[in-house]
């Protein structure tokens, strides 16, 4: 059966969200307790850009993108993907849009932007170490 570099994206993406499920429950369980909260967040947004360029690199020859704007819309998508679940979840939560936003600072030691940073970036990083692009 044929599948789709979009629909790959899309199960990459979910294994993502699994990761930086499991780590926020490293950073609020065990980093929290021994490092503090602002080591803590700045850890866990360095671990789970790492992590993402980590599942970029090792999908990219199952997503076998044949062309290099495919590389960046699978990025893009990643991004557009994140961001519709981070806004939704947070809104079904009760969070004003003013909490939300302040994810998007680095106060606090939070690296949320470096994250999408890398979200963003994984499959272009992953197919310049690969030697795609």
């Amino acid at each position: 059966m044929f599948i789709t570099v979009a629909f790959k994206a899309l199960v990459i993406w979910f294994a993502i969200v699994v990761l930086a499920i499991a780590n926020g429950s490293l950073r609020e369980f065990l980093l929290v307790p021994v490092l503090g909260a602002q080591a803590a967040l700045m850890l866990s947004g360095l671990l789970l850009s790492f992590l993402i360029v980590g599942v970029a690199y090792l999908s990219l020859p199952w997503l076998n993108p044949s062309q290099p704007v495919q590389v960046w819309g699978i990025g893009l998508a990643w991004l557009a993907l994140t961001l519709i679940f981070e806004f939704s979840f947070g809104l079904l939560q009760g969070k004003s849009w003013l909490e939300l936003l302040e994810a998007y600072t680095f106060e606090g030691g939070n690296l949320w932007l470096v994250v999408l940073a890398a979200t963003v970036l994984a499959p272009y990083i992953a197919a310049k170490l690969r030697g795609w692009a």
